[in-house]
């Protein structure tokens, strides 16, 4: 286990046990209590977490796992999906990416598709349009992929931008196809996150596009989330993994939406 992978399984056990002690922490993760002492001190360190006597606690009130940490969970159904995500973009398009994880990886799948590897006749190969800085800082050294990156307030847990500025450049593009990221997507409430400045963005995205695609693993199916981005009618494809069952699946098709399970 790696540092990283290791300092994620922390976090993850600190928020469903609301506090961890040393000595179950290294319990739970097979490592010495030294070895957890210093972990905890480094997370404590970033303001991930509050040190107490004997182990810690999480950092405020409302705990949100930052994306660094969060980008290995479901690894292998990320990777599926995003690939199966890219293929559905065709060379010339102008995409929307929302931030995310899911959606991280489906920048990196378009950046490894061979037939965009090249601008054609001095034309962008794809123009990209997002609102996630880490999503803009991998795909500007793509020579082959025009960027562009909305204003807004960046919020360090997911890198993404909200607020007017961003509202202000999405009301003013055309876009042919949205892939959203997402925290839930239930068949009668439709997308959502967990924060209503994210929810006001994607969901402008979402209305400049032709096409809304939903990436998504099945864990966040079927499930709801505070702020909703939008009804489940708008969407036009959800791509996720097969562990979404043929009954699961049943009610987003009968909303009108293409289920792709990977």
């Amino acid at each position: 286990m790696t540092r990283t992978e290791r300092w994620q399984r922390l976090l993850d056990l600190l928020v469903e046990r609301d506090g961890l002690e040393v000595e179950a922490a290294a319990e739970a993760l097979g490592v010495s209590a030294a070895t957890i002492r210093r972990d905890l001190d480094q997370l404590a360190e970033q303001q991930l977490l509050v040190r107490t006597r004997g182990g810690a606690v999480p950092h405020g009130v409302s705990y949100e796992l930052p994306l660094r940490y969060r980008t290995s969970r479901r690894a292998a159904e990320k990777r599926r999906i995003s690939e199966a995500v890219a293929a559905l973009i065709a060379p010339g398009e102008v995409i929307g990416l929302t931030g995310g994880t899911t959606t991280t990886e489906v920048a990196r799948a378009l950046a490894a598709r061979p037939d965009l590897a090249a601008p054609a006749g001095g034309s962008p190969a794809l123009t990209v349009v997002t609102n996630a800085l880490n999503i803009a800082g991998e795909l500007v050294i793509r020579p082959q992929f025009k960027i562009v990156l909305t204003g807004g307030v960046a919020r360090p847990q997911s890198y993404e931008l909200t607020g007017p500025l961003a509202q202000q450049t999405l009301g003013q593009l055309s876009l042919d196809t949205a892939v959203l990221g997402v925290d839930a997507f239930d068949p009668a409430d439709g997308a959502a996150t967990r924060h209503e400045d994210e929810a006001a963005v994607n969901a402008l995205l979402c209305e400049r596009a032709r096409r809304l695609v939903v990436a998504a693993d099945s864990t966040k199916l079927g499930v709801r989330a505070f702020a909703r981005i939008c009804a489940t009618s708008a969407v036009d494809v959800l791509v996720t993994d097969t562990a979404l069952t043929e009954a699961a699946a049943r009610p987003f098709r009968d909303a009108g939406v293409e289920v792709v399970r990977v």
